[in-house]
């Protein structure tokens, strides 16, 4: 029976065979959980994968210049603005964070033992190819405008992360 549907799912038109790709949805705005999908992500490109990385609500922030600019917005809007992280650099940990020290602490012990910060891997991941897709739903619902991520962050639906999620080898949630 397995033989069955295996041979039946192949020789579907519509089912595509995964190619050596990778699709990380980051959902988190966490500080551990970003560095988890950059390791995992820079990992994939070391090995000459392909990486598509999209981000959702909290996971926007990674992609969040450190700057506003000028921005007009609703009041909605700015308030989610000012209670959000501004970009990589300003994430903190989802545990032990103890009001900023534990992501000092962390970031610290990183940098003694030579591990790359965040906006380190952002942009490594983005050199080597990383596809960066930033949620427009998401966007849309936190008020965040194009303008305020980082250049050369594409934008796209859930669309877009289903094509990739469904050509990929490996997709996860973080």
């Amino acid at each position: 029976m397995n033989q069955e549907i295996t041979s039946s799912q192949s020789s579907s038109p519509t089912t595509q065979p995964p190619t050596d790709k990778v699709t990380i949805i980051l959902f988190s705005g966490d500080l551990d959980k970003a560095l988890a999908a950059f390791v995992i992500a820079n990992g994939a490109l070391a090995m000459d994968m392909q990486v598509t990385m999209f981000f959702a609500f909290w996971g926007l922030n990674v992609l969040r210049k450190p700057e506003s600019g000028s921005v007009s917005k609703d009041l909605l809007a700015k308030m989610f603005g000012w209670m959000m992280p501004r970009g990589a650099t300003k994430m903190r940990l989802s545990k032990m964070n103890f009001a900023g020290l534990g992501t000092a602490m962390m970031k610290h012990v990183m940098k003694k033992k030579n591990v790359h910060s965040l906006p380190q891997m952002v942009e490594t991941a983005r050199e080597n190819g990383a596809r960066l897709v930033a949620c427009t739903m998401s966007m849309e619902v936190m008020g965040l405008k194009q303008s305020e991520l980082l250049d050369g962050v594409e934008l796209g639906g859930v669309a877009t992360f289903l094509n990739e999620a469904t050509q990929s080898k490996s997709t996860l949630f973080i």
